[in-house]
């Protein structure tokens, strides 16, 4: 710039010089701020934010545990949990049949090996008006105090994940207070066939209905595949209300219009905040311990003998033997065990083993006042014994041979 007469006095441009928000990152030039150009100490704990661990309120969002996973194997048609991940239960209702199952099939470059696949079997291209369809994650009262549901201070939640189908339009994902008979529902858009896209949901704090403070069923994450005229007939409940059917899912898709329909999802992540943060991947084995509380499986596998327990023997009758089986976590509650048939187990001692004749496998509890739900009581009668004082009790490995225990909500 030329000047008429003496040149200006030049002036070093401060901090103070600068409006705050006069520079954005779209008036940088990529990789212009450098750790050089930093002044030490100039960033504080003020300036950055630090993230909470166990932020994410949904259990294996990742979708890395599945317990009851043999790959795709029949087809329901109804309610419950299968070979999908775990805590991801299918709720259904005159929609078809479909499988579920773990699947490799995942956004690239996000850091996830695994999603939920729901596959179609057995299409319902007309729904009844009490059709309904949708996977669920169940949850505990105890686990979401954070979310101070029901006070002045109750917290607004995000919710974030990976979905694909081949089938676009419009999908809801519904909060469900057990508690109080209250809910919201969001809309989200699949834009693209068959691509992976990242969805993030806004949900505003509830200042009605406080949750309890216990192990019991208080909150339900429901994402609707499909929805007949009874939950679609009215306005959707985009805030907090009493719950209303017709207000649940209005303008949901039908996804079970088709054999050819799938539906994938991953990395769900739910926290309190109006903002997304970067999905909360945790170690395989924290994972599938919080998991385990739920559910947890003993076989099930080909060519592996799975030791159950070792047993003393009755003085009086050697064939009768009694242990425990420690469980690898506390469950949430009084499990219910599911064992396959007596000829299924040993009781083997110094290589040679005998077939039992029953088998008990329940939960041992001292009192109801104070019960323990991290051991198993094994009891059962051997065919027979020559006389020895304790077995090792063991599963004979074959696919269908599994001891299951479940405390799912």
């Amino acid at each position: 710039m030329a000047y008429i007469g003496r040149t200006p006095t030049g002036s070093i441009l401060t901090s103070a010089d600068i409006a705050d928000g006069s520079i954005s990152t779209a008036k940088l030039e990529d990789s212009a701020v450098t750790t050089d150009k930093i002044t030490d100490n100039a960033v504080t704990a003020a300036k950055y934010v630090e993230y909470p661990a166990y932020r994410n309120l949904i259990i294996n969002g990742d979708m890395s545990i599945a317990q009851r996973s043999a790959g795709p194997s029949g087809s329901f048609g109804g309610s419950g949990y299968s070979e999908g991940p775990d805590r991801w239960r299918h709720s259904l209702n005159s929609c078809g049949n479909w499988q579920t199952s773990q699947s490799t099939d995942v956004p690239s470059g996000q850091g996830f090996a695994s999603s939920l696949k729901l596959d179609c079997t057995s299409a319902a291209a007309s729904l009844a008006a009490t059709a309904e369809f949708q996977m669920v994650q169940r949850m505990e009262g105890q686990m979401l105090q954070q979310l101070k549901k029901g006070t002045s201070n109750a917290e607004s939640t995000t919710m974030s994940f990976w979905v694909k189908s081949n089938k676009t339009g419009t999908y809801i994902v519904r909060i469900s207070d057990l508690d109080n008979s209250r809910s919201i529902s969001k809309s989200y858009t699949i834009n693209s066939a068959s691509t992976w896209e990242k969805k993030t949901i806004t949900f505003d704090g509830d200042t009605s209905g406080v949750l309890d403070n216990d192990n019991a069923r208080s909150i339900d994450i429901m994402f609707w595949l499909a929805a007949g005229s009874n939950y679609t007939s009215g306005t959707l409940a985009t805030s907090w209300e009493s719950n209303t059917a017709a207000n649940y899912a209005v303008g949901q898709v039908n996804v079970a219009d088709s054999t050819s329909n799938e539906w994938y999802l991953t990395g769900v992540q739910w926290e309190v905040g109006i903002s997304a943060s970067d999905f909360e991947f945790l170690p395989y084995d924290v994972n599938l311990r919080r998991c385990q509380r739920y559910y947890y499986s003993l076989g099930g596998t080909n060519n592996t003998y799975k030791r159950v327990s070792t047993n003393i023997t009755n003085p009086s009758n050697r064939n009768q033997t009694a242990g425990l089986h420690y469980l690898p976590v506390p469950m949430r509650n009084t499990p219910t065990v599911t064992i396959p048939s007596a000829g299924s187990f040993n009781g083997v001692v110094i290589g040679s083993a005998n077939t039992f004749s029953s088998m008990t496998i329940s939960n041992q509890s001292e009192a109801s006042s104070d019960p323990d739900f991290s051991v198993l009581r094994v009891s059962g009668t051997l065919s027979s014994n020559s006389g020895n004082h304790c077995v090792q009790v063991e599963m004979t490995y074959a696919s269908t041979n599994k001891m299951e225990v479940s405390a799912e909500l």
